[in-house]
């Protein structure tokens, strides 16, 4: 019996996601929006673009936002090799926005957070009061109401697994 061998050769379209977040990023920089999450779905013979944007100043996106930073997606998509002719696009506001890098918890200083860390509690809300040290090393310091104590913690971004902007009255 002769030996079977199996080569694999990467995909070029391996990199496709990367190189479509990049262009939408630009896209919407373009027009002094934020990327906050792009996802990519669909069927086969229809694909679907989700674009969840931002605004800069922080303050609420718009439906008129929405429509403005679509036609400038559209404009950079269609000007390129990326997607097929025949896709879908929706643009709309984060909701309920994932906080991800250092940038992002300093923006939202004085905000609500629902965060998880298993090392310091678990699933808790708290409001973010600062963020201190180098990216690498970053530690998110917020308070967290328990009654009507107020109870301060410091937590490593690097223990944080997920956190989310929490809405609060």
């Amino acid at each position: 019996m002769l030996p079977t061998f199996f080569c694999s050769k990467p995909s070029p379209r391996r990199g496709v996601k990367d190189e479509l977040e990049g262009v939408v990023t630009k896209g919407l920089d373009s027009i002094g929006y934020d990327l906050v999450e792009l996802r990519k779905g669909g069927t086969k013979s229809r694909l679907l673009i989700e674009v969840r944007i931002d605004k800069r100043d922080g303050s609420a996106v718009t439906v008129a936002d929405c429509a403005i930073a679509s036609r400038a997606v559209e404009a950079v998509l269609e000007g390129g090799s990326l997607v097929p002719e025949n896709y879908e696009l929706q643009v709309s506001s984060p909701g309920e926005r994932p906080l991800r890098t250092p940038g992002e918890w300093r923006r939202f200083v004085g905000r609500w957070a629902s965060i998880l860390s298993p090392d310091f509690g678990g699933r808790f809300e708290a409001r973010i009061v600062a963020l201190e040290g180098e990216d690498g090393d970053a530690v998110v310091v917020v308070e967290e109401t328990q009654g009507k104590k107020h109870l301060e913690k410091r937590i490593p971004l690097a223990a944080v697994k997920e956190a989310r902007l929490a809405f609060h009255l």
